[in-house]
């Protein structure tokens, strides 16, 4: 269930819309464009871990940092936010429990983890029997292609890639929201058509690329990271989303890598093939344009270390082929939170 400005949501269409119908509606609902225009009005937060001058600003105490594919949920007296980054094409989603405070943050990257993944993140928010309204946020996606090809009303596959990436998924996200029992009160939807800009030939581009959530007061903010920030095990962490695809048991899931309630990272073993080395080294040669063109839903849109941080994960592959040494004994890497609210990897306990 949709809640909207306080009241329930409802369309114009049939009493059981479809997707489009329903984020159609969404876009124009006059108090989620004043939602999208204050947001798009807050200054983006750039942050890093060592203390900077200029726009930059030092990570409050106690962060979690979530990749494409991940999803956490954190506790407010463990946690100061939760915040995620790098989407283009993917879409930012933040569920918090007003009540508790306590907040599920996931990026997602495709319409086929949405149903699993939403019970995901649903799964330590709320009392099932409870009848609380959940705040939620979402962020990215852009209008990677016309916005009339969205609407497309047959579903021929020549037509789904006419609709782009950020559309289908935003379709699938607000649909099951609509279907699923719980009371979704949205308060942004930063999405689409809100968060995008164009150059003067046109080009489209996102505004924001991601977003930062303070668990004690349920405030958003858009936001970016870096190198230092996106942690821990930054490199593992992004070979995984890759990895993932080969793996059954990650089939339309988010994947788990926070533990909330012992706040430390858990990144479960998973484990990359010679395909992948091989793709590794056939890639490593090709030229920055090209590797965007293969590698990018949008390469035009992408950060500027985007093609640096494929390298980085290439390297790390050729360097260690054999997955077994990330993982000795298939074991989970686990990183305990420092005194200074920053990450240290645990001794791993090999019997």
């Amino acid at each position: 269930m949709i809640i909207v400005d306080g009241l329930p949501f409802s369309t114009d269409t049939s009493a059981s819309p479809q997707g489009r119908d329903i984020l159609a509606a969404l876009m124009e609902h006059p108090a989620l464009v004043s939602a999208s225009n204050s947001f798009k009005a807050i200054p983006e937060r750039r942050f890093s871990v060592p203390e900077e001058s200029g726009p930059e600003k030092t990570l409050p105490s106690k962060w979690v940092y979530l990749f494409q594919r991940e999803y956490a949920t954190v506790d407010p007296s463990l946690v100061d936010f939760v915040g995620t980054d790098e989407a283009t094409t993917c879409v930012g989603v933040a569920i918090r429990n007003p009540g508790n405070g306590m907040t599920s943050v996931a990026h997602m990257d495709s319409p086929k983890i949405v149903d699993i993944g939403l019970s995901q993140m649903l799964s330590l928010l709320v009392d099932h029997n409870s009848d609380m309204e959940l705040d939620v946020h979402l962020v990215g996606g852009f209008e990677d292609v016309s916005p009339n090809h969205g609407n497309c009303n047959t579903r021929s596959e020549s037509q789904e890639k006419l609709a782009g990436y950020s559309f289908p998924l935003c379709a699938k996200i607000v649909e099951t929201l609509w279907n699923r029992q719980e009371k979704f009160h949205i308060r942004t939807l930063f999405i689409l058509g809100h968060n995008t800009r164009r150059d003067l030939e046109g080009n489209a581009y996102p505004i924001f690329n991601g977003f930062m959530v303070g668990t004690s007061t349920g405030s958003i903010t858009p936001a970016s990271f870096d190198r230092t920030s996106r942690c821990p095990d930054e490199i593992v962490r992004r070979i995984r989303i890759s990895a993932s695809h080969e793996e059954s048991s990650w089939k339309g899931k988010l994947m788990e890598t926070y533990h909330t309630q012992t706040d430390q990272f858990k990144i479960a073993p998973c484990c990359w093939t010679l395909r992948q080395l091989h793709i590794s080294l056939s890639l490593q040669d090709y030229s920055d344009s090209e590797i965007l063109l293969m590698c990018s839903t949008s390469p035009s849109a992408e950060g500027p270390d985007f093609v640096e941080n494929m390298r980085r994960q290439w390297e790390y592959l050729i360097e260690h082929p054999d997955w077994r040494e990330t993982f000795p004994m298939k074991q989970p890497r686990i990183f305990e939170r420092t005194a200074e609210g920053g990450w240290r990897r645990q001794k791993a306990l090999i019997p």
